[in-house]
């Protein structure tokens, strides 16, 4: 069976826990909740793209421990084929959600025993890496780069390859902590990923939302949705869970066909459209848009408070005055 979309990355166990107390000292706790799964960001972006019907092929680090059976089990559940970057230990992440924000601790092995396999790309439609196995991202996205098979990055952070790895990445979507590191605001960022070649890109904020540009170089912003602090229970990778369905629209992967799979379509359908008409331009319409919030503040005045919150946290993440049109410094 040919490859349809390869995933390059680091996996993890992923031990997410619930508590009102962090223990210091010689003290316990028994947690809430917890729950036990797959993590990593291309990790988690090939399984979501499983979800949605495409099930890619998957090189990630294996550890030959129970961790490591217990992820291949999970791969296999899923209909992944994983190509295995051996190391000596799983990596674990213990991940504490806490409202809108999580603490993470990482135990990673990164010590590959192997050079990175050569996979046969033929049929191959789109790559997704994270940065992690650095050599192998290089390698496959030099080599879909000049097949014209389309790339995609999730960079959550600064890699030691995230420079050289950009010139070879279509979409490029990156974390608001990578800005930190570089010591720009998102609308900085969204210059240094056009210098870089990227055709889109974006920066994702969390609560904030989403300020990218498309094909075009038009820059756009799309607000969070609005989801109540009482129902938010665990804030890790709805930003990985996000460039799956919207890297799948970009490179135009035709969902299968079958009734297992038309509720994925219909998901696949909504975001397509959700991105469309929720995304405003970065650039112009201020005034229309502050018209409209105070027709909506008369006809709704709990609706017109949340998109002005919104609109708030936006100008805010970008460093600029409110309904200023201004998102990155000249």
């Amino acid at each position: 069976m040919q490859m349809k979309a390869l995933f390059i990355g680091q996996s993890y166990i992923d031990i997410t826990f619930v508590t009102d107390h962090l223990p210091i000292g010689d003290e316990k706790m028994v947690a809430r909740d917890y729950a036990v799964s797959f993590g990593g960001n291309a990790v988690t972006a090939a399984f979501s793209c499983a979800k949605l019907g495409i099930a890619p092929d998957l090189l990630a680090s294996v550890a030959d421990d129970w961790l490591g059976r217990m992820f291949i089990d999970m791969a296999a559940k899923y209909g992944i084929s994983v190509h295995h970057r051996k190391v000596a230990e799983s990596s674990l992440s213990f991940i504490m959600p806490k409202g809108d924000q999580r603490a993470i601790v990482r135990c990673r092995d990164d010590n590959f025993k192997h050079p990175f396999p050569l996979l046969n790309l033929t049929g191959c439609r789109a790559l997704h890496v994270d940065g992690h196995l650095p050599d192998a991202a290089i390698h496959y996205a030099k080599i879909c780069h000049e097949a014209g098979i389309l790339t995609s990055l999730d960079g959550g952070g600064l890699r030691s390859n995230t420079h050289d790895l950009l010139p070879f990445v279509g979409t490029a979507l990156v974390a608001e902590r990578l800005c930190e590191q570089m010591n720009l605001t998102p609308g900085e960022m969204l210059t240094y990923l056009r210098s870089r070649g990227c055709r889109i890109g974006g920066v994702t904020m969390g609560a904030k939302g989403l300020l990218w540009y498309d094909e075009t170089k038009n820059e756009r912003f799309l607000p969070a949705l609005d989801v109540p602090e009482r129902l938010v229970i665990d804030t890790t990778a709805p930003a990985t869970s996000f460039t799956v369905p919207t890297s799948i629209r970009i490179w135009s992967i035709p969902m299968p066909s079958g009734s297992s799979t038309s509720s994925s379509r219909a998901r696949h359908r909504r975001i397509r459209s959700s991105i469309r008409q929720r995304s405003e331009p970065a650039h112009a319409g201020a005034d229309q848009r502050d018209r409209g919030a105070v027709r909506r503040a008369a006809a709704d005045p709990g609706r017109a408070w949340s998109r002005s919150r919104a609109r708030q946290a936006r100008d805010q993440a970008c460093n600029r005055a409110p309904l200023v049109s201004r998102f990155r410094r000249s």
